[in-house]
């Protein structure tokens, strides 16, 4: 079957919307991230012409590769996947948003890695909102010594946090672990990190648990894209 992604990209919109207005929020506060790792430029390009302005890649090379592909367009790009040390001055160098740093040697060679030409590199913390072993991210526990370390860099802004709860089918349960998200953000805003409002958590099983919590960024692909290649 062929994929529309123009009508698929209006049917995502609509409905993130829709969530939005029935929490009692803004239609516009909550932004599509549309996930575009193993989707090739031209699918990036219909998109961008159907409206769409920013896309996550979770692969560095195959990000460049997409991105010199794609220069000619005004597009926004966030790293969403695993940061290794030995990626971290390309990503500094060609992201406008890096939503998985979760260590304080990876913020610092983020940070001394960005030219400071470009502006300051905008980062979320991912956090191990389930505590599971095989997930990334700083426990909660640990988050706020992480927050300050990462806010007082010289070429990173802290802009919020980032989350992959582990799958679950119960929205009661799906919200619990965003609103645990939520309240932490919450926490360091009141610890002095003003800046500390983006919450970036959310996909194609649970965006509306999500959204009900406080979601400013979903991150949604094969509902956009189709089948990953």
């Amino acid at each position: 079957m062929t994929v529309s992604i123009p009508e698929n990209l209006a049917g995502v919109g609509a409905a993130i919307r829709a969530s939005a207005l029935r929490c009692g929020r803004a239609a516009d506060s909550v932004h599509l991230i549309a996930v575009s790792k193993t989707q090739p430029a031209s699918s990036i390009r219909t998109a961008f012409t159907a409206g769409q302005r920013q896309f996550g890649e979770n692969y560095l090379q195959e990000a460049l590769d997409k991105m010199a592909q794609l220069q000619d367009l005004p597009l926004t790009w966030h790293f969403i996947g695993p940061i290794q040390s030995n990626k971290t001055r390309a990503v500094a160098s060609h992201f406008d948003w890096v939503h998985t740093v979760d260590r304080v040697k990876i913020a610092q060679r983020l940070s001394e890695q960005r030219d400071p030409a470009q502006g300051p590199l905008n980062v979320l913390l991912q956090v191990n909102v389930s505590g599971e072993d095989s997930k990334s991210g700083v426990r909660l526990d640990e988050l706020p010594v992480l927050a300050h370390a990462v806010a007082s860099l010289p070429n990173l802004k802290l802009r919020g946090l980032m989350a992959i709860p582990a799958p679950e089918s119960d929205q009661t349960k799906q919200r619990a672990a965003f609103h645990g998200l939520a309240e932490a953000a919450r926490a360091l805003r009141q610890a002095g990190l003003a800046d500390c409002s983006e919450l970036s958590m959310g996909m194609s099983q649970d965006y509306p648990a999500a959204i009900a919590e406080g979601a400013t960024f979903v991150r949604i692909g094969t509902d956009i894209f189709g089948a990953r290649h």
